[in-house]
């Protein structure tokens, strides 16, 4: 039954992943691609936790973790740029 459940989740955040990236490519303005990259990487962090689960190995947990903030980090930073707070 895990099995089953696993599979599912992993084809939904493989489904998504695929939908972000066209986002990503296709965003007409840098803001779409800001919040499509954003996505992409909120997407791709259960996909760590389910890696980390399948291989056994809780590492990868904290390579998710340190991964989601930076992300946010680097998204607050692209935001601020794009509000011309930067210079």
């Amino acid at each position: 039954m895990v099995d089953v459940a696993v599979t599912c989740a992993l084809v939904l955040i493989l489904g998504a992943l695929v939908l972000a990236g066209v986002r990503f490519v296709a965003g007409p303005t840098a803001v779409d691609r800001v919040i499509a990259l954003d996505v992409l990487t909120v997407i791709s962090l259960p996909l760590m936790g389910i890696i980390a689960h399948l291989s056994g190995r809780s590492i990868y947990l904290d390579v998710a973790l340190i991964y989601g903030l930076l992300s946010f980090i680097g998204v607050l930073a692209v935001a601020r740029y794009l509000d011309g707070g930067l210079s």
